[in-house]
């Protein structure tokens, strides 16, 4: 299944654009899903466990993913 990975700040700064699109199989994990995107040269530097929403609530790395989910990597945030 293909689907949408939103990254923000400085994940979309290291990939050049806010949106990545993985192919993964049926029945893959939001796990499955960072690891796709951490594979991609880039996104290295995205951490093993990021904080990852699947259509738009907050997420596991276990959670089954769906075609059609959308996923966002949220980077860590640092306040002043």
């Amino acid at each position: 299944m293909r689907l949408k990975v939103l990254v923000f700040a400085s994940y979309a700064d290291a990939l050049g654009k806010g949106e990545v699109v993985v192919d993964l199989p049926e029945g893959a994990t939001v796990g499955d899903c960072v690891a796709a995107v951490r594979a991609l040269p880039r996104l290295r530097s995205v951490p093993p466990a990021p904080l990852v929403a699947v259509n738009r609530r907050y997420a596991r790395s276990e959670q089954r993913l769906a075609k059609g989910d959308e996923v966002a990597l949220i980077p860590p945030v640092a306040g002043g």
